[in-house]
C-alpha cells in the first residue's frame, strides 16, 4: 500500500478482493480495481452505487470547495451514463470547523443536488477530534435506472472511438496554483490559465451530456495517477487494446508549463473532470457537438482495438501506482503551516 493515495491493483487483488462478503445473485459488478461503480440488479432496474471521500479544502472557500467536493463524489457514478440519484453523507468534521462554514458547505451541496435532481436520504454528521482538513467523511451516491441505459465500465469494443474531454493535468494544476500560485516563480499570465483550469474540475454534466449523445459504450473518469493511470484502467476492465496518438489529446492553457515546474508528468497527474469515454463511431460526431455546446473541451484521442493495455505512439503504458502531484501538494501545505 502507498503511504498516500489509492491502493493499487496489487494490493486490491490481494488484501482485497478475495474478502467482499457473501455472494449474491442480484451483484452484477462488484469492486474492481479501476472500476469507478458497482451495480446491484433491483427488479427490473439497475442500482449503480459509488463511494468516494469527501475533500473540503478552506483556503478554496467553502462554498467553492463544496461545489467541488460535490462533484468529485457524483462523477463515479454519473460515469454510468445515469444520473445521480441518492445520496448518503458521512462528515467527520475537525473540531475547529465552526457552524457557520459547515453551514456554508452544506448550502452549497443542497444547491448543486437540487440542480441534479439528486436527494440526500441519509448521513452522518459530527465533530472528532483528531479529524483534520481536508478529508472531512465520504458519500455514497446512488443512482436507479434501466439496465439498457447503464454505460457499463467494461463496456469498450473494438471499432470504438476513444474520446478525452477536458485534458489531463486540469484538477493538480488548477488547485496548486491557486492555493499555492504565489509561491511559484512562474509569469503571471500562466498562473492565470492555471488557476482557470480548477473550474474545469467537474465532469458529472459532462458524463451525462456524452451518454444522452451517443451511443456511448464506456466511461471512466482521469483522477490519481492521470491520464496514464485512466488509460491503463479502462483497457484492462475492457480486455482491449487502446491506441492513442499523443499529438491528438488536448491540453489546456497552464498544464504544461505548472507541471514543468513542479517536474511532474501532465499525463501522471490527478485530473477529475476530465473523461475518457468510448464511443460508437455512428455516435461520435454527436457526442463532440453535445459537449461542445456545453463549452467542454473534447477530442477524438484514439481507437479501441483488439489485444491487451494501452499504447500511445507505439509504446505501451505502465500504470504509474502513485501520483506525484500529491507530495507536491503536501509540501506547500507543510510549508504553509
Amino acid at each position: 500500500m502507498p503511504d498516500s493515495g489509492k491502493v493499487d491493483g496489487r494490493f486490491f487483488d490481494r488484501r482485497i478482493y478475495p474478502h467482499l462478503g457473501a455472494e449474491r445473485e442480484e451483484v452484477r459488478l462488484g469492486p474492481r480495481h479501476g472500476v469507478d461503480f458497482g451495480v446491484v440488479d433491483v427488479g427490473e432496474r439497475s442500482l449503480v452505487v459509488a463511494t468516494d471521500p469527501i475533500s473540503i479544502v478552506p483556503d478554496l472557500g467553502f462554498e467553492r470547495a463544496a461545489r467541488f467536493a460535490f462533484d468529485v463524489v457524483c462523477a463515479d457514478v454519473a460515469v454510468s451514463g445515469l444520473s445521480p440519484a441518492y445520496l448518503s453523507m458521512n462528515f467527520t468534521l475537525p473540531p475547529g470547523m465552526t457552524d457557520a462554514e459547515f453551514a456554508a458547505v452544506w448550502e452549497a451541496i443542497d444547491e448543486e443536488a437540487r440542480d441534479l435532481g439528486a436527494s440526500v436520504v441519509a448521513g452522518h454528521t459530527a465533530r472528532y477530534a483528531g479529524c483534520s482538513y481536508p478529508w472531512v467523511g465520504g458519500a455514497t451516491v446512488m443512482a436507479v435506472g434501466d439496465p439498457a441505459d447503464l454505460v457499463r465500465p467494461d463496456g469498450a469494443r473494438p471499432g470504438d472511438d476513444l474520446l478525452l474531454t477536458t485534458g489531463p493535468g486540469v484538477e493538480a494544476v488548477g488547485l496548486l496554483t491557486t492555493l499555492f500560485g504565489e509561491k511559484m516563480d512562474l509569469p503571471e499570465s500562466v498562473l492565470d490559465a492555471a488557476r482557470d483550469r480548477f473550474d474545469e474540475a467537474r465532469g458529472v454534466r459532462d458524463a451525462l451530456t456524452a451518454a444522452a449523445a451517443g451511443p456511448v459504450t464506456a466511461m471512466h473518469d482521469v483522477t490519481e495517477g492521470g491520464l496514464d493511470a485512466a488509460l491503463c484502467e479502462f483497457a484492462g476492465s475492457a480486455g482491449v487494446r487502446l491506441d492513442i496518438e499523443r499529438e491528438a489529446v488536448p491540453v489546456r492553457p497552464g498544464v504544461e508549463p505548472v507541471c514543468a515546474y513542479h517536474d511532474l508528468d501532465p499525463w501522471r497527474v490527478t485530473s477529475s473532470g476530465s473523461l475518457l469515454v468510448a464511443v460508437e463511431p455512428e455516435g461520435t460526431d454527436r457526442v463532440l457537438d453535445a459537449l461542445a455546446d456545453r463549452g467542454t473541451t473534447a477530442a477524438v484521442i484514439g481507437h479501441v482495438d483488439e489485444g491487451e493495455g494501452a499504447v500511445v505512439d507505439g509504446n505501451r503504458l505502465d500504470h504509474p501506482q502513485v501520483d506525484r502531484s500529491w507530495d507536491v501538494y503536501a509540501d506547500y501545505a507543510d510549508e504553509a503551516n
